[in-house]
Parts: C-alpha cells; structure tokens; sequence
C-alpha cells in the first residue's frame, strides 16, 4: 500500500493542525480518558531547539487527540532507561524518545519491543534494536550543506573550524563525517580543525578560542548545533571578528538547527548560515507515528506528503526523514545547494509566538 493510502484516516485527524494557535501550550493534552496515553521523554531542557520541541509537543498531542505523560532525561540514558519504567508503569500505548547515547539504549528498546510498546525515536537513530519508525532529518546533509556554504565563501581553500557534536551520537557521527568527506572531496584546499565538544558550549568556545590564537587566519566556523553559538558569538566580538560579512576580518558562520536567535544572528550579518532542523515536525510526526502504531498502520520506504522520503535503515527500521533547508540572509545556491532566506515565514523559527 502507497504511503498516502495507508496513512489517509490518520492524515485526516492532522487536518486542525491550521488551528494550532488556539491550542493549549501547557503540559497536558487532550482530556478525554478514552484518548491514547502516550509517553514523551524529552531529551534535555537546556537548548533553545530542544525547549521549542517541548512548547510543540503539547499542541499537537491535542490536535492528534492523545494523552500525554512527559519526563525530561537531561541527555543521561540512565535517566532515560528510568523514565521508560516509569511510563511502562503509567501504561503507556507507546514513546517517543530522543536518546542522546545511540549505542546504550539497546538493551530499553528490547525490553519494549518484548512489552509491544511501540518507539517512536525522534532526532536520533538508534545504532541497534528496533523501534517503530525513527523521525530526524538527513543529518548528513547538515554537514555536506554547511560544507557546500564555506567553501564557497571561501573561494575553496583557507582554515575552518568544526564544533563537533558527540561522536557517541549518530548525529554527531553523521554531521562531522559528512563535513570531512565533502571537503577533502570538493574542497581539498580547505584546512579543517576537528574538536570535539560533546555538545557542550564551554568546551566549545575554549576549543575555538585556542584555535583563533594558536590560528589567527581562521575564516570560518560550522557548528554543529546551536549550542556554541552564544559561545562563539563572545569569542568573535572579544577578538574583534564580530564584523559584517563585507569586511575583510569577518569569519563565515554555519550553524545547525534553526533557532530565533540564529535567524537574528542572520539578519544582522552576525552569522552567515544556519541549517534549520525542524523542531515542528519532530514533535508532529512523532506523535503522528505513534499514533500510527497504536491504530496498527504500517509504512514502506518511499516518498511521503509532507515533503520527506522514509528511508530503510536497516531490517526492521525505517526513518523518515524530514526536510531541513540551508538558511542565508540572500536565499542563493552555493555549490549546487539552494537555500531560503532567514527572513521567511515558512521556517518554524520565525514562528513561535
């Protein structure tokens, strides 16, 4: 069955998602005890991207009709193996969680697997076990497009630093991995300093800060996550490198993820670029999954219509991924990838009022 046919009776309860603004945006969801209890565990609460997760999760809980228990792992899979037994305990129908150690939530995801509790993983994939369908977008491509952008505002040759994510992620795996191959490969010319950060800001600025001193002629800077970018930021005005993309001591910023202040950071010539992960549709579609899973759909690779394409990971896992578009101030193509300019409303981080 065609993705569309077999999704039409739960697309249509997605139909209200116009009405989103009148929806509530606390902690709870629908009301009514014959509603579907499901379980989100929020990965963290100390970035803006993830907070905007957990201010649409709610909403479109309501929307979907679901109720909603909600725990938050502080990027600790220990805490995260915690939380599940707890939903297990409030008998859950299915969960949605963003594991932060990819490799460590295995042994979770089998004793779920064995209770029929349907996952849902949502910016992460798991590297084994099963879950129902994972919802991330191409994080591979973050790193290809940031790599895309500085080299050509680099003419293809000069010094750039990466702020790595965490290596235990796929997602750190995927975006650094991605950014090295692309630029050994059209960018030979671009030397590259790789630090790792674990997602940290600190460590993140103390990293760049000795690069700049140890490399004065550094010109450009991709970010892994938007978690460096206060960071870096003070750094850059520190050493008087906070300067319009027009003079000859600016460094080209690449960011990840989307946020208001990056789309600021944008406009104002602060930062150059940013690669816009929809926190939105994390938190849509993974209920919209869940949902799915509990009303006994099923899913095939292919071409969805919502702009994504579900992908075969592996025997028995599938993922969606979702469209996450370069940003600029000027919406132009470098080196073949288009992007949208930071002023349009159609990104989600110039809606979250």
């Amino acid at each position: 069955m065609r993705f569309r046919t077999a999704l039409c009776t739960t697309a249509s309860a997605l139909s209200a998602l116009a009405l989103l603004s009148a929806c509530s945006s606390g902690s709870g969801a629908a009301s009514s005890s014959s509603a579907p209890l499901v379980g989100v565990d929020y990965p963290r609460s100390d970035t803006d991207f993830w907070n905007s997760y957990i201010k649409y999760t709610p909403r479109y809980a309501n929307t979907l009709g679901l109720s909603l228990k909600t725990t938050n792992s502080q990027n600790d899979v220990s805490k995260l193996t915690a939380n599940a037994q707890t939903f297990i305990s409030q008998g859950v129908k299915g969960i949605a969680m963003a594991p932060q150690d990819t490799a460590a939530i295995a042994p979770t995801l089998a004793q779920l697997e064995a209770k029929k509790i349907p996952v849902v993983t949502v910016d992460t994939r798991p590297d084994s076990g099963k879950v129902f369908m994972v919802v991330r977008a191409d994080n591979r491509a973050y790193g290809e497009k940031a790599c895309k952008f500085l080299g050509t505002k680099l003419h293809g040759k000069g010094k750039v630093v990466m702020l790595e994510g965490g290596l235990d992620s796929i997602n750190g795996r995927d975006r650094t991995e991605a950014f090295n191959d692309c630029m050994k490969k059209d960018f030979p010319g671009v030397k590259v300093f790789g630090e790792a950060t674990n997602w940290d800001g600190a460590v993140a600025a103390q990293k760049l800060q000795t690069d700049l001193t140890a490399n004065p002629d550094i010109k450009g800077v991709y970010m892994e996550s938007s978690f460096a970018l206060a960071g870096t930021l003070q750094l850059l005005k520190q050493k008087g490198l906070l300067v319009g993309p027009n003079d000859p001591k600016h460094v080209f910023v690449v960011s990840n993820d989307g946020i208001p202040e990056e789309l600021k950071a944008i406009a104002e010539g602060k930062i150059d670029a940013t690669v816009s992960q929809p926190a939105d549709l994390y938190a849509k579609y993974a209920l919209y999954y869940l949902k799915a899973a509990i009303d006994g759909k099923t899913f095939k690779p292919g071409k969805t219509d919502h702009d994504s394409t579900i992908i075969q990971v592996r025997a028995g896992l599938l993922e969606d991924q979702l469209s996450a578009p370069l940003v600029t101030v000027d919406g132009s193509t470098y080196d073949g990838v288009t992007s949208i300019k930071s002023s349009d409303n159609a990104l989600w981080g110039n809606n979250l009022g």
